[in-house]
């Protein structure tokens, strides 16, 4: 799902961020791309400015199509809208591309709207859901026994009073809205000093990430987006968080040629011919011009790789360091 949007304008009512420095880094951009978190459109808008042919969008919240309607039909055939995840955009896709973004996490459109869950600072129902379907939050924070809550508080959200938070969710079930949980999560932490962020904050993250299996989907969709790209072709992904871009700098690393040896001792590796060249070795972030004009973009960061003629493959699950459980409790139980 499309991240953190900037200022707006009249003619472009959501900026994505890091959108210049992303289009200086995939450069010069030609032929066939795919916005696989297409949002409110505004990577995609970007990458037909900048000399894309046809984009092809996919996200698996439907509603936000209509966000692109004003400026979709003067596109005609150059812009293709799809209703999917991107952990299957090659199928999706149904051709070879020549770029593909993905801008990770939850949009600034979705935390807005008390009604979708995903804000601790409004009140609504407990959904957190991206898409339409599926189990929502309140499902998961009221059936899930304690140990699997604070399995998930602890590895999708790195909150250290995993086990306290966990307990007082169980005892003040059912819970049904937003601020019912904001509530168990404020009785378990002290107050915040000036500055600090808001005590729910990990909580929220982890069961979002929990409802929507985001490690999960990234993996696969890194996965498919190497099978889907031609030689030559970039991927460029925007993380919000360092969980998701530990997950991305690995995969490029290790796609990329870098898995190393291992030890002396053990059975020579076969040598894999790299998948991917990285744009660079770093992770781009926003520049002060950038954070002047939207403070949500501070912890976006930018990870560019280019496509190399080598066969596609798969990535090595333990070496990527996934927090555990890589799946959710949702989804191991065959949501």
């Amino acid at each position: 799902m499309a991240a953190a949007s900037a200022a707006k304008t009249d003619s472009a009512p959501h900026v994505p961020v890091l959108l210049r420095p992303l289009l200086d880094a995939v450069a010069p951009v030609s032929g066939l791309w795919l916005d696989g978190t297409f949002g409110a459109g505004g990577y995609a808008r970007g990458l037909l400015k900048a000399g894309a042919e046809r984009v092809i969008g996919i996200d698996r919240d439907p509603s936000v199509f209509a966000l692109a309607e004003d400026w979709a039909e003067e596109c005609g055939a150059c812009l293709t809208l799809i209703e999917g995840t991107f952990s299957e955009l090659d199928t999706l896709a149904g051709e070879m591309l020549d770029g593909i973004v993905l801008d990770l996490g939850v949009s600034s459109m979705q935390i807005d709207q008390a009604e979708r869950g995903f804000s601790f600072q409004k009140d609504g129902p407990l959904d957190m859901r991206m898409g339409d379907s599926g189990p929502t939050a309140a499902d998961l924070v009221n059936t899930a026994d304690e140990a699997e809550l604070a399995d998930i508080l602890f590895h999708f959200g790195e909150e250290r009073a995993s086990r306290r938070i966990a307990r007082a969710i169980v005892s003040a079930r059912p819970l049904a809205t937003t601020f019912d949980l904001v509530r168990v999560v404020e009785r378990c932490l002290p107050r915040p000093k000036p500055g600090q962020s808001h005590p729910a904050t990990r909580s929220f993250q982890a069961i979002r990430i929990a409802v929507n299996d985001e490690f999960g989907q990234l993996v696969e969709g890194l996965e498919a987006a190497e099978r889907a790209l031609k030689p030559g072709g970039k991927l460029a992904v925007v993380t919000f968080h360092s969980l998701e871009d530990r997950i991305v700098k690995r995969f490029f690393q290790l796609r990329a040629g870098g898995q190393g040896q291992g030890s002396r001792h053990a059975p020579a590796r076969a040598e894999m011919r790299p998948a991917f060249t990285q744009r660079t070795r770093r992770a781009i972030g926003p520049d002060d011009i950038e954070l002047a004009a939207n403070p949500r973009a501070r912890s976006a960061r930018l990870r560019v790789g280019i496509r190399t003629g080598a066969p596609a493959g798969r990535a090595d699950r333990a070496a990527l360091g996934l927090p555990r459980p890589t799946l959710s409790t949702l989804a191991q139980k065959g949501r």
